[in-house]
């Protein structure tokens, strides 16, 4: 009976030591197994004009997405400059469209006109001179009538040339260069017409991709600069895992390489992953991710993007 009982005994140890060493064999990790943090990645949004910030439409924890008005600014200052701008380009426009355009017929018609005028007056003013200098041989007028006479005489042909110049230019048209200086003008105008319809654009926080509001930074009434941040989103579907491998390991982590991933929190799944970046440097494990192996031995930092749409059986 003892000897039953002795071998109970130590078959019940046998037992227990059975049970100890496949508990420990089963916490054992898979050879390259590596441990890691999952991560979130996410933006930091701000505008790209200063001003008064008037409007903020999202919360912390509310949902965003891509191409979604979030927040505004004051946007009075810069519609004001898309105005004159525009009354700029127009101005230039019009200045443009009078030189392709040409001489007007009225315009001519009234250089001709001048002309004639002028005509008549050198015709008029000649027949004064001769005239005084008839009078002036016979000592009729004194010799200030006839430079009088002969001044009046040259005023009436220098404006019959200047009448004659200004018709010339009338049949001609606007210069090759003053063309070109009209193009350049509208050219200059329409290109501040664009920057300030762009400056207004900005006045508007637009969300870059689908997220969650993680951080709202500052609040309505505030005046920001371009750098000011106003949101921290989440950014949707963009999760990776941070993860360190030895030296002994680096042929087998190259960027692209296909991995499976588990988590604590659900042990029984595991996700479809692929190492998008290798440190070029090594360096000692964190505390925060501490391995079964030595925590002064060097490893090297890699990143692993899940892919939730290939859930691992």
């Amino acid at each position: 009976m003892k000897r039953v009982a002795a071998l109970a005994a130590a078959l019940a140890v046998l037992a227990g030591i059975a049970w100890l060493v496949a508990e420990r064999l089963a916490s054992v990790p898979p050879a390259g197994t590596l441990y890691g943090n999952v991560e979130i990645r996410q933006v930091d949004l701000a505008f790209d004009s200063e001003g008064r910030l008037m409007r903020m439409g999202k919360q912390e924890g509310d949902r965003v997405q891509a191409g979604e008005t979030i927040a505004a600014l004051d946007a009075s200052i810069y519609e004001n400059a898309v105005r004159l701008a525009a009354a700029r380009r127009d101005a230039a426009r019009a200045a443009l469209d009078k030189l392709l355009n040409g001489t007007r017929p009225e315009d001519i018609a009234q250089a001709r006109a001048n002309v004639a005028a002028a005509k008549a007056a050198v015709a008029n003013t000649q027949v004064t001179f001769a005239r005084q200098q008839a009078l002036v041989a016979t000592h009729t007028v004194s010799q200030q009538v006839l430079d009088d006479a002969r001044r009046a005489f040259d005023t009436a042909r220098a404006q019959l040339a200047q009448t004659e110049a200004a018709l010339t230019e009338a049949l001609v048209g606007p210069r090759v260069e003053d063309i070109d200086a009209a193009r350049a003008d509208l050219r200059a105008a329409d290109a501040t017409l664009s920057l300030t319809r762009t400056q207004l654009s900005h006045t508007r926080l637009i969300a870059p991709c689908d997220g969650i509001v993680m951080t709202r930074v500052v609040e309505p009434g505030t005046v920001v600069l371009p750098t000011t941040v106003v949101y921290s989103i989440a950014i949707s579907g963009e999760v990776w895992v941070r993860a360190f491998a030895p030296e002994t390991m680096l042929s087998r982590v190259a960027p692209g390489t296909e991995v499976s991933i588990a988590t604590d929190g659900k042990p029984g799944r595991s996700y479809h992953g692929r190492i998008g970046y290798v440190s070029p440097q090594a360096e000692f494990t964190p505390k925060t991710v501490e391995t079964p192996e030595l925590r002064t031995q060097l490893v090297y930092r890699i990143r692993i993007r899940v892919e939730k749409t290939r859930l691992l059986a």
